[in-house]
């Protein structure tokens, strides 16, 4: 039992390291057909690219595609008295091995005490599912979704009201309006363009559970139910037409995929429940020997050859970016308006949810004057004395909307870079302080990594490696002005104009 046990681990450890680096081609391929559907020289192509760019460096380097690893689950089909706790052991060894290794960043904190072990093990992590299937081999599948998608995934009780859209009845219709106000409310901060697995039915908890089943699906196969296929492919079609685009800065490609499924409910209740999921769909799964636990076949693999994403080498720059180097000085920031990329170069600092709740409750101790503060929780590995960085993409800078102005007020920062933007306290603090929000790509982080030429320095590493603060020295390290300090918010700019198509929706067409 006990090489059976460790040649599972190996096993689940290969597919957790593969799940992490490597893109299946059905996501690859629906890429491909945004780059080819977005507009060039738009911001969301430019992001397109560094998607591409950032999919395809992951793949050769075996490098995380996006430093949020998130929430382990697993899908293990197992035959009839299979010892369950062995393959557990198992999976939280290879999950703890990979962690150690780099594949997967420590994400599992202690919910009372926000410790994080390091390990990416405790109560409830990783998530495993079982379930008994009439084979003698097991199949395990593996979804990585990370926090940020996590977060703008959502539940509606029907009947409802939805903003712009109208009443929401228990029908398909009603289905259709709330899966597309679940798109327009994540904008960017779920890393769009995005995907969405959707369940109709259930009780609150399984309806969550069915949701996600659905991310588990090829993009490109077709539901066996005519009416659900109809309604996914509606779906997507609409999306298209609000103009978020990637990373909610506006574009043509708001969605990859819908993917729907069905469970009866109780007659009180009808619950639409949407699975919200990243571009980076890190999904795969393996076949494995029921007698030796040894991979026998791969899942969602092709044998066709991996075929790169990038269309070019580089950015496609247009020698009208912007090359700062921090520290920034107030006249320099006020330059700056929203839509301007900036090549970004000098000290920068990474600070997310635990380094704002310290620096706004203890007296200011850190010279941060002029400099640039990256909401960014990156995967870090020491040898030795010497830390390198080995994803560095950004997070969700919403999270950090009650702590950033007083932040800025009290310590003189002039930049912020982030993802999905944030709200009308922080506009009215980079208006009054003179600084800006600068828009990264969510997920790309090997590509944000090899912007970093060395690591300085690392503070309150007792927060743990995602929320410690460490100090970067990075070179052209590209951001788009999403946040300026005028007063103008491209993120707000792109929500009313996508509600205003929203509404249009409200008929079916």
């Amino acid at each position: 039992m006990e090489e059976l046990r460790e040649s599972i681990r190996e096993s689940i450890r290969t597919l957790v390291v593969e799940t992490a680096t490597n893109l299946p081609p059905d996501v690859r391929r629906a890429l491909s057909r945004a780059l080819d559907h977005e507009k060039s020289g738009t911001r969301s192509c430019l992001a397109l690219h560094m998607i591409a760019a950032n999919v395809d460096t992951a793949g050769e380097r075996r490098a995380p595609i996006c430093q949020d690893t998130g929430m382990p689950t697993f899908e293990v089909k197992a035959p009839a008295g299979v010892d369950e706790m062995l393959v557990c052991e198992a999976i939280g060894e290879a999950v703890a091995e990979a962690t150690r290794a780099g594949a997967l960043r420590p994400n599992s904190v202690d919910s009372l005490t926000g410790r994080n072990r390091g390990d990416n093990l405790g109560p409830g992590t990783p998530v495993v599912h079982f379930e008994q299937w009439m084979s003698d081999d097991l199949e395990v599948r593996l979804l990585l979704k990370g926090g940020g998608c996590e977060n703008v995934s959502t539940q509606y009780s029907l009947p409802c009201e939805l903003g712009s859209l109208g009443r929401a009845d228990r029908n398909l219709e009603g289905v259709r309006k709330c899966v597309l106000h679940a798109v327009h409310a994540a904008q960017g901060q779920g890393c769009s363009a995005g995907i969405v697995g959707v369940g109709i039915g259930g009780d609150r908890a399984s309806g969550y559970e069915l949701a996600k089943e659905q991310l588990f699906r090829t993009l490109d196969d077709v539901n066996p139910d005519a009416n659900l296929a109809g309604l996914e492919e509606a779906v997507v079609r609409q999306a298209d037409t609000l103009g978020i685009g990637t990373m909610g800065l506006g574009g043509d490609v708001t969605l990859l995929a819908c993917k729907i499924g069905a469970h009866n409910r109780l007659p009180a209740s009808f619950f639409v429940t949407v699975a919200y999921d990243c571009w980076a769909l890190r999904r795969l799964g393996v076949l494995l020997d029921g007698k030796t636990g040894e991979i026998k076949s791969w899942l969602y693999r092709e044998d066709s050859p991996t075929v790169r994403l990038a269309r070019q080498e580089g950015l496609p720059l247009t020698g009208r970016e912007v090359r700062l180097t921090t520290p920034l000085s107030e006249d320099q920031v006020r330059r700056l308006e929203v839509g301007d990329v900036v090549l970004l170069s000098g000290l920068l600092y990474t600070g997310r949810d635990a380094l704002h709740h310290h620096l706004t409750t203890h007296k200011p101790d850190l010279n941060l004057l002029g400099a640039v503060l990256y909401h960014c929780g990156p995967i870090a590995l020491k040898d030795g004395e010497h830390w390198s960085i080995k994803a560095a993409g950004p997070t969700t800078s919403i999270r950090e909307e009650p702590y950033e102005a007083d932040v800025l007020r009290t310590y003189g920062i002039r930049g912020i870079v982030g993802k999905g933007g944030m709200g009308a306290k922080t506009l009215a603090a980079l208006r009054e302080c003179g600084a800006v929000y600068l828009s990264a790509v969510g997920g790309a982080a090997p590509f944000y990594a090899d912007c970093i030429e060395e690591v300085l320095g690392v503070d309150f590493l007792e927060f743990g490696v995602p929320e410690a603060m460490w100090r970067l020295r990075v070179r052209d390290f590209p951001v788009i002005v999403t946040m300026d300090a005028h007063g103008r918010s491209l993120h707000d700019d792109v929500l009313v104009a996508s509600a205003e198509k929203l509404g249009r929706l409200a008929v079916s067409a």
